[in-house]
């Protein structure tokens, strides 16, 4: 009878159709990916090129070649670490649970990643280790960086540094190829202005999915840069075939693809698990779903998720906080919510991009989405640079009174693991 459930299930001939497009040596989309891989060296060579580029002695070696700055404050971060000067999860639960009822009695299978975003200067991050360190307060377990690349690069070994830094503390990372919308390939729009004309392209056309591949392994194998941001569906196909030709990259999709219903969910990890490779693993590493959605889409996110045997590799990303100007309408803060979710819901990043509503209503420069999209060049000519930091260290304290409320409402929580410890 048609109009059944059963009506849904997809045929074997269709599923030939979609492997024959894919696998036709003439498919110009797949094979110019596929030769790309090939004009680089073969994904042995790269993943090879990977591991090496990502070892500490290489970055270091780097760092000590260009003469860079950050190789100072990257030795005291090792010391600190190996010294185990950061506070523990124990002693840090403890400071407000009292004694005796901390760390070990928490919930620690869905304990939720401490996220924050974006960190866009080294020093930006030396300076919340400092702060953590000397406040006891917890550093993120996942750090996310929008930052032009070519110009971190540039600056005195930011990008080199900063990677080894992450590794240093054991914080997972997300970095923001400069093939985007942003670099005006929508002749439509200029600049971050892309970001509020999204109805006229996100800004990946034509070619760009090749150029945003193409960028992806020169930062792969000079850095090992796994794991980059994903805001267009095209480069989000072409990850999952580069990925399932063997390179191994990560990528976590960005709010901006616009995640915002279960039925969009269900879209995008159905084509995670259609291109899985034999052992099952998948490159999709983070969704990061809209600021719309609440805690019955991520619910409902959750079980499509497991259903599709997913769960434990992909994290579903939630904004907390949003910065003050240019992307929502304020106040706009979700912590409560997220402690009641966090309860069902396991592998949760919790997602801070703004400070407290009252503390970014005092700032005389409070956090702007729009300044991710200034050149370090424009903000010393603003001055603006004490500025930003200070809007960066706003999001580390809520990241902070996050990690609090969900320890009082017995839920684990995963911030550094090299810095705070298991617990």
């Amino acid at each position: 009878m048609a109009g059944g459930i059963e009506d849904l299930r997809i045929g074997q001939a269709e599923l030939e159709q979609v492997n024959s497009l894919l696998t036709d040596p003439n498919t110009p989309l797949v094979q110019e990916l596929a030769k790309l891989l090939e004009r680089f060296g073969g994904v042995e060579t790269l993943n090879r090129q990977a591991r090496e580029a990502r070892e500490p002695d290489r970055l270091l070696e780097h760092l000590q070649r260009i003469d860079s700055p950050y190789r100072r404050d990257i030795d005291w971060l090792a010391e600190q670490r190996d010294k185990g000067s950061f506070i523990g999860l124990s002693e840090y639960s403890a400071g407000f649970l009292g004694q005796g009822s901390g760390w070990s009695g928490l919930d620690q299978t869905k304990a939720v990643t401490l996220e924050i975003s974006a960190m866009q200067f080294f020093p930006w991050l030396m300076a919340e280790a400092r702060q953590a360190l000397e406040n006891r307060e917890l550093m993120p377990g996942r750090v996310i960086r929008v930052r032009n690349m070519a110009e971190q690069e540039r600056d005195n070994g930011d990008l080199a540094a900063t990677t080894l830094a992450l590794q240093i503390i054991g914080a997972s990372s997300v970095e923001a190829l400069d093939t985007r919308g942003t670099d005006g390939s929508n002749v439509h729009l200029g600049g971050p202005e892309t970001i509020t004309g999204y109805f006229a392209g996100i800004g990946q056309p034509n070619d760009y999915p090749l150029k945003w591949a193409e960028e992806l392994l020169y930062y792969f194998t000079r850095y090992g840069i796994r794991q980059v941001l994903n805001i267009n569906s095209g480069t989000v196909l072409a990850g999952y075939i580069l990925h399932k030709l063997g390179l191994d990259i990560e990528f976590k999709i960005s709010v901006y693809v616009g995640n915002d219903n279960p039925y969009s969910v269900l879209w995008t990890l159905m084509t995670a698990r259609l291109f899985a490779r034999p052992d099952g693993s998948t490159c999709l590493a983070g969704l990061n779903l809209a600021n719309s959605v609440n805690n019955e889409t991520l619910r409902l996110a959750s079980r499509i998720r497991r259903s599709l045997g997913l769960e434990q590799a992909v994290r579903l990303e939630h904004h907390i906080t949003e910065t003050w100007r240019s992307i929502v309408r304020q106040p706009y803060n979700r912590r409560e919510e997220l402690v009641s979710l966090a309860r069902e819901v396991p592998n949760i990043s919790a997602k801070h991009e703004g400070g407290e509503v009252e503390v970014e209503q005092s700032r005389e420069h409070p956090s702007d989405i729009l300044d991710y999209f200034l050149s370090k060049e424009d903000i010393e000519a603003k001055s603006l640079m004490p500025s930003l930091i200070r809007n960066y260290l706003d999001k580390h304290h809520s990241l902070n009174l996050t990690a609090q409320a969900l320890i009082r409402g017995g839920i684990g929580v995963i911030p550094a693991r090299n810095l705070h410890g298991p617990g």
